[in-house]
C-alpha cells in the first residue's frame, strides 16, 4: 500500500504546478464524504511558488497537531542536546503502552531516537519533552514562529492534549523552512533530523513525512504532513481530517494518505483538459 500510494503521490504532486482557478473548492469534497470526515489538503509547490489549499478557510485554523509535532520536537531536543544522536536509546519501563487502548509492540521495548519517530512512540518524546520543560519549548517554538504559543497544558505532552494549536498552512511554512534549513538550528540537528524523518525513498524520489492523530473537544483530529523532493522539484503537503469522536469510522487512519493521493489525483485529471 505505501509503495502503490507513494507511486501516485510522485506521480501527481509534479502536476501542481498546473492548478487553475477551475479546480474550485466545493469539488474537491467528495474524497472527504466518501470517507465520511471533514477536513482539507494543503499544498505547496516550490518551484513555481504556488499554494494550494481544498478549503482555505480549514487551512488557516489551528489544532493541537499530535504526532506531526514529532518533527520539530526532533530538532529541539536536537538542539538542546537532551539527546545526543538518532541512536541513542531510552530504556522503557516496562509498563504496557497502548494506543486508544490498543497494545502497540513497537511501543512496548527500548527504543532510540530514529525507532520513536518512525514508530511515533509517545512515551519517548514525553521522556525528551520531560528533559526540554516548558521554558525551553516557548524560546524554540516562538523562534521558529511555530504555533498558538499556548502552552497552558498541564501534563507533558502539550501536542496530544491541551489548547496548543497550528495550522495546516503554518505546517507548510515550517517544513520550507525546514526544508531550506533557515530555522535556527544547527546544521548537525538538520543532518540528523532529514535522516530519521525519511518514510521511503529511491534514486529518484525521497518522501519525509509524519502522521498524528489525537482527540479534542469531541473530534478525533488525523494529520499527514511532510514533503516530497525529485530532482525537479520539492512539494509539501498537509492533510488534516476530522470525525465526531462517538462515530465508528475504521477508515479514518488510512483515509489521511488515501485522501491525500486521491486529491492530487484529481489534479492530474485536470492537467490532462489543458494539454
Amino acid at each position: 500500500m505505501l509503495r502503490e500510494f507513494s507511486f501516485k503521490l510522485f506521480s501527481i504532486l509534479l502536476l501542481c504546478s498546473f492548478v487553475t482557478a477551475s479546480f474550485s473548492q466545493e469539488n474537491r469534497q467528495k474524497e472527504f464524504m466518501d470517507c465520511q470526515v471533514k477536513g482539507s489538503v494543503s499544498i505547496y509547490d516550490y518551484n513555481h511558488q504556488r499554494w494550494f489549499f481544498t478549503d482555505s478557510v480549514d487551512a488557516r485554523r489551528r489544532t493541537l497537531p499530535a504526532s506531526t509535532f514529532k518533527m520539530i520536537n526532533t530538532c529541539i531536543a536536537l538542539e538542546t542536546n537532551v539527546i545526543k544522536d538518532e541512536n541513542e536509546v531510552i530504556k522503557w519501563d516496562g509498563k504496557t503502552k497502548t494506543f486508544f487502548g490498543t497494545p502497540i509492540p513497537a511501543w512496548n521495548k527500548d527504543n532510540d531516537l530514529k525507532m520513536a519517530f518512525q514508530n511515533s512512540t509517545i512515551w519517548f518524546y514525553v521522556k525528551l519533552a520531560e528533559r526540554i520543560g516548558r521554558t525551553r519549548y516557548r524560546k524554540w517554538l516562538r523562534r521558529c514562529h511555530s504555533g498558538n504559543d499556548n502552552l497552558s497544558e498541564k501534563g507533558t505532552d502539550f501536542w496530544n492534549y491541551g489548547r496548543f494549536g497550528i495550522s495546516p498552512k503554518e505546517q507548510l511554512l515550517f517544513l520550507k523552512a525546514f526544508y531550506e534549513e533557515k530555522l535556527p538550528f544547527s546544521k548537525r540537528t538538520y543532518e540528523i533530523a532529514k535522516r530519521i524523518m525519511i518514510t521511503e525513498q529511491n534514486s529518484n524520489w525521497t518522501l519525509r513525512s509524519k502522521t498524528g492523530w489525537t482527540k479534542s473537544d469531541g473530534k478525533d483530529i488525523g494529520w499527514y504532513i511532510g514533503y516530497y523532493t525529485t530532482p525537479e522539484n520539492t512539494y509539501f503537503f498537509a492533510t488534516r481530517l476530522w470525525k465526531d469522536t462517538a462515530a465508528i469510522n475504521p477508515n479514518f487512519a488510512l483515509c489521511r494518505k488515501t485522501i491525500t493521493s486521491l486529491v492530487l489525483d484529481s489534479l492530474k485529471k485536470l492537467n490532462k483538459l489543458h494539454d
